[in-house]
């Protein structure tokens, strides 16, 4: 396991952009398959993007179908940090937003990175609140 640590959260009105950090520890930062979660109040932690690692400078994205087009995920490896560029925002995108990570450093190309279970570290949450 690994610490991460998210950032940027706040209030924006719809239609604005906000970019979340999540800094993580770690000497093997750039094997690490990243993903985003977020939990609106009163429902269950769903799946927004991941990063997976796919060997050497390799990285596959996917984005749940209700931000695709709208937030962009990114990494810095030299900075052990993943980013989540979220434009375009709407109501309906506001909820806490967690950082996770699989720090195994393995190739897992039959794992099922929308699932909360492929993740061995989780952040604390990042508050967004979406004003119409």
């Amino acid at each position: 396991q690994v610490q991460l640590v998210e950032s940027g959260g706040g209030l924006v009105q719809a239609g604005g952009s906000l970019r979340l950090s999540c800094a993580a520890s770690g000497r093997t930062f750039n094997s690490y398959t990243m993903g985003w979660f977020r939990q609106a109040p009163g429902k269950e932690r769903e799946f927004v993007v991941f990063n997976r690692w796919g060997g050497g400078s390799t990285y596959y994205v996917d984005y749940a179908n209700s931000v695709q087009g709208r937030f962009t995920i990114s990494r810095d490896n030299a900075k052990n940090t993943v980013y989540l560029q979220m434009n375009n925002l709407k109501p309906e995108d506001t909820a806490d937003y967690y950082c996770a990570a699989d720090s195994s450093s393995q190739i897992r190309r039959g794992t099922y990175y929308s699932s909360l279970t492929s993740y061995d570290s989780w952040g604390q949450g990042t508050q967004v609140t979406v004003s119409s």
